[in-house]
């Protein structure tokens, strides 16, 4: 594939709900540019899209995928993206390099809570965005209920493009209103066909009309008086509003078929934005800047990385700016790495076709970039451009090695699948030793590890991640460790009296010896032996914090002492006094910021208060949403994302951030303590 003869390029994306046809209907664009033979299936696993061996296995899309075709002398790359929440990334992805959104409704459930997000980052993020209402072969597809849903919505954006005439419970032909065509369909293939006067069709007509009209001036003069428009007149109207984001063209179809396909395509290219109108949002050295036809730095954004352990590592770019060759040398604003580009390739589903020369707002992929990760920008200048930042992860499982010894293999290939998935977090855990994956949820946990075993060849075990409780005391004592051994020759002896007492930092050690009690060259000893008993507290082992140990009176032998005498009479002195400074169990407290729908909150609240939370405040956001801060105990979230989920039917989300550590409530800590035991 070459660029010879391309008159423009464009980027869509095409989101919506899991299960609304996205991969298919973009199997069906292929089919009718040419590309392929026969629309795929789902349901066998053959969607061009959907190649994967998860995708296939599972029978839905994981991953974004880029197809590109030609149209009438216009390159298209498609852009398929994931429609479940677990794999919200391909959203992210997908707008950091599409020019327009086409959001794909399923006829039979029509506009869902998936559907509705993709909707509000396409518009937040100022994509141009129309809609394709599928699935219109099936009798409980509701194609006018789902436009009544759209226009109660989005009010007079809404603007019908093409609409079915139904009778008795089926789609019989489809009505094209800007070229006021009646149109049955056999596959691919348009056939002209005359039908009676529909009043479903003139409503559509009707709203059609009055959005061409309110486009333009001159169009709504004409309207009042009576004027019928030109094609070309609601064409060119369309095209504004839709680039404008004032309007939202509505098609239909069926993907599996291709019914209504060729006319939605046909009329989407002529509506598509040209260069100049292309623009995204990013932050230019803190400050918030539109990278538009005014922006002059070559530039490209990586906006996709794929990670495989054989291959190597795949970073897919878009040409925001200029043109790229092998040997261009661009920065990487982030690392500012100089890195010279070497093969440039297509994407093309499964393939890749090498290209000498990627032209702007085009998309291609680099291999072996090894400090290039998805969101990194490259540029002749270097200059740190910055996008918004991925969704963070907030569901966490612990992992272990299945076998002896592959820990460093499991590492190797989850720190590989983070750098694909920004949304996917790796670390090990200071406090509980334990190796900790994070990612969107159960679903995203699931595949992850199934690509570490088909990737990378290790499994794995799950568990639920372990809690990092502390101990501490709360009152004052002082007490005598004395540690005095004989047993021939040169004996042990030491000798210390230290007050305990409660304080705000993890550890305090001080001296306050009066006539050399406990020789200086000792003191280190004494800290020693009480920084290693701190590793585990008297309660439940848990390390201890906030406690201050001071050194005030002590003895020694002139022949037996020795530091690790005074080091062991230290140990004896914390065995012995932490018990009587009233120990207490610490638990790990975060706050929670949580972004709930007006109807969820109360749910939310109460959710939270069974969790030990204390909310802290609320404030209103846009579309009837409110921002709820709260502080919980993390011992009480583990399962918190499924439950924010299931009451908020997906639409809500959180972050949850470590605080501080507070006293656990009497019940809770003997329930540790027990557990511990």
């Amino acid at each position: 594939m070459d660029n010879k003869n391309i008159k423009s390029i464009s980027n869509i994306a095409f989101l919506g709900h899991a299960g609304s046809g996205k991969s298919t209907l973009c199997d069906a664009v292929i089919a009718a540019t040419g590309d392929i033979e026969k629309i795929g299936s789902n349901a066998n696993a053959t969607l061009t899209m959907d190649f994967d061996p998860e995708e296939k296995k599972r029978k839905i899309s994981i991953n974004t995928a880029v197809y590109p075709v030609i149209f009438k002398d216009k390159k298209i790359n498609l852009i398929d993206v994931p429609g479940l929440f677990d794999f919200s990334l391909g959203t992210d992805e997908s707008l950091l390099a599409a020019d327009a959104v086409v959001l794909t409704l399923s006829g039979k459930s029509g506009f869902t809570v998936g559907a509705e997000k993709a909707a509000e980052k396409a518009i937040k993020n100022k994509k141009p965005l129309a809609v394709f209402i599928s699935k219109l072969n099936s009798k409980s597809a509701q194609f006018y209920r789902a436009i009544s849903i759209l226009t109660g919505k989005y009010g007079s954006k809404i603007c019908p493009v093409f609409v079915p005439v139904v009778e008795n419970e089926e789609t019989v032909c489809y009505v094209d209103l800007i070229n006021e065509k009646y149109c049955t369909f056999n596959g691919l293939e348009e056939k002209p066909a005359q039908i009676k006067n529909d009043k479903n069709v003139e409503n559509m007509r009707s709203i059609m009309l009055e959005a061409i009209a309110s486009a333009k001036e001159d169009l709504m003069e004409k309207y009042f008086s009576g004027e019928a428009f030109t094609n070309q007149e609601k064409l060119d109207a369309l095209k504004q509003g839709f680039v404008s984001g004032d309007m939202i063209p509505v098609f239909c179809g069926v993907g599996e078929t291709g019914a209504g396909v060729m006319p939605f395509i046909d009329t989407l290219i002529n509506i598509l934005p040209n260069e100049n109108e292309i623009s995204l949002k990013a932050a230019l050295n803190g400050k918030e800047i539109t990278i538009d036809e005014n922006y002059n730095d070559t530039a490209a954004v990586c906006f996709k990385t794929v990670a495989d352990a054989f291959v190597g590592k795949l970073s897919y770019l878009k040409v925001i700016k200029g043109t790229l060759k092998p040997e261009t040398k661009l920065k990487n604003s982030r690392t500012g790495e100089e890195i010279k580009l070497s093969k440039l390739l297509f994407v093309k589903g499964v393939n890749q076709i090498e290209t000498t020369e990627v032209l702007q707002n085009d998309i291609c992929a680099v291999a072996k970039i090894a400090n290039l990760k998805t969101g990194d920008t490259l540029s002749l200048s270097g200059a740190e451009i910055v996008f918004e930042p991925f969704e963070k992860p907030n569901f966490s499982v612990a992992v272990y090695a299945k076998k002896k010894g592959e820990e460093e293999k499991i590492s190797l290939g989850l720190k590989r699948l983070c750098e694909e998935d920004p949304t996917i977090s790796f670390k090990v855990d200071e406090g509980t030793k334990e190796s900790i994956l994070s990612g969107l949820g159960e679903q995203h946990i699931d595949v992850i590890i199934s690509k570490l075993k088909n990737k990378f060849g290790v499994e794995v075990e799950l568990k639920k991640p372990k809690i990092a409780y502390r101990e501490t005391i709360k009152k004052f004592c002082k007490v005598q460790g004395r540690y005095k051994k004989q047993s021939g020759g040169h004996g042990q002896f030491g000798d210390v009296f230290i007050e305990f007492s409660p304080c705000t930092e993890d550890f305090v050690f001080e001296e306050k010896i009066f006539g050399g009690a406990v020789p200086k060259n000792f003191f280190p000893a004494v800290e020693k032996g009480l920084k290693e008993c701190m590793q585990k507290g008297v309660l439940a082992g848990y390390p201890m914090v906030g406690v201050k140990a001071v050194l005030v009176d002590g003895s020694y032998h002139p022949v037996d002492s020795s530091e690790m005498s005074f080091k062991m009479a230290a140990a004896e002195a914390f065995k012995a006094g932490i018990p009587n400074a009233s120990p207490c169990i610490l638990e790990p407290v975060g706050t929670l910021k949580a972004l709930v729908p007006d109807d969820n909150l109360g749910d939310i609240i109460g959710d939270i208060n069974k969790r030990r939370g204390r909310v802290i405040g609320m404030e209103p956001k846009e579309n009837r949403f409110q921002e709820l801060v709260a502080e919980v105990p993390v011992s009480e979230m583990g399962d918190f994302a499924t439950a924010m989920r299931s009451i908020t039917q997906g639409r809500g989300s959180f972050e949850l951030n470590f605080e501080r550590y507070e006293e656990a409530p009497l019940n809770i800590a003997q329930k540790i303590i027990a557990e511990k035991q």
